[in-house]
């Protein structure tokens, strides 16, 4: 097996959020005791508006990213919080990789499994300066997935 995502999910997912909630934490904090006549409330409104705007990004883009990605052939095999899922390359329906930082690859399956309908995982990539490029491994794995399922029609 070939491990296809990222390594750098378990940054992005675990540590990255502690570092934002812990540093508009403390920015509150000093903020509260820095001022002896009381905080001015920008000091206390913004670090909350950004904890609540950061909670909303990470639970729609982060935290339901997979953890591990591993391309076994015939299925991906997709993990995520020790739980393991066999997914064949036929059951994928469709593959969407729009451009952006996080490169994030979602699979749309036939029939909903252990992790649902929709997985999506950032695969490995290299830096590049072009932001639109195409990911290569993403672009094998369109073609492959194309494969098995016309070869799933004929049989």
């Amino acid at each position: 097996m070939v491990r296809i995502s990222s390594r750098g999910t378990w940054f992005q997912k675990r540590v990255f959020p502690l570092i934002w909630f812990g540093g508009l934490a403390a920015f509150a904090l000093i903020a509260l005791a820095a001022e002896r006549s009381g905080p001015w409330p920008i000091f206390v409104i913004m670090p909350v508006a950004m904890a609540a705007a950061g909670f909303f990004f990470f639970k729609k883009l982060i935290w339901p990213l997979m953890d591990e990605v591993y391309d076994a052939d015939d299925c991906l095999v997709v993990i995520r919080r020790g739980d393991e899922q066999r997914i064949a390359l036929s059951d994928i329906i469709n593959i969407s990789a729009p451009p952006g930082r996080p490169p994030v690859v979602t699979l749309r399956l036939r029939h909903a499994g252990r992790f649902g309908t929709e997985i999506p995982f950032v695969p490995q990539s290299s830096f590049h300066f072009n932001p639109f490029a195409t990911n290569p491994i993403v672009e094998e794995l369109i073609t492959r997935v194309d494969r098995a399922r016309s070869a799933a029609r004929r049989a």
